[in-house]
């Protein structure tokens, strides 16, 4: 795509039945935002940086954060575990960590 001189790039995949998929960048994002809600690109810029923030911030304390109609954010831990390199075939040692999940909402998974 291209505006005013400038060459933007969006990433493409293929899925197994052709479909082809875009990914939405922020600056897309910001902008149909700023579209739907009536504010300016600088306003939802700043409105989607908060969100972004705040839910960064909430998962790092281990809160669960439900969005209606969207999903809901979850923190769970994994466990240590041993696994093997392909490559190589040697065993390696994965520590436990945290790990942030998303389940979508119904109403989501019904517009698929």
């Amino acid at each position: 795509m291209n505006i005013n001189g400038i060459i933007l790039y969006s990433i493409m995949t293929m899925t197994s039945n052709s479909k082809i998929l875009f990914t939405m960048t922020k600056k897309e994002l910001v902008n149909a935002i700023a579209g739907e809600a009536g504010l300016s690109i600088k306003d939802a810029g700043k409105a989607l940086n908060s969100f972004v923030t705040h839910l960064g911030k909430a998962m790092k304390k281990g809160h669960r954060i439900q969005l209606p109609g969207m999903g809901t954010f979850t923190v769970t831990k994994r466990s240590a575990r041993v696994v093997r390199n392909p490559r190589t075939g040697a065993k390696l040692n994965v520590p436990a960590k945290k790990v942030v999940k998303f389940k979508a909402a119904p109403a989501l998974n019904k517009g698929l």
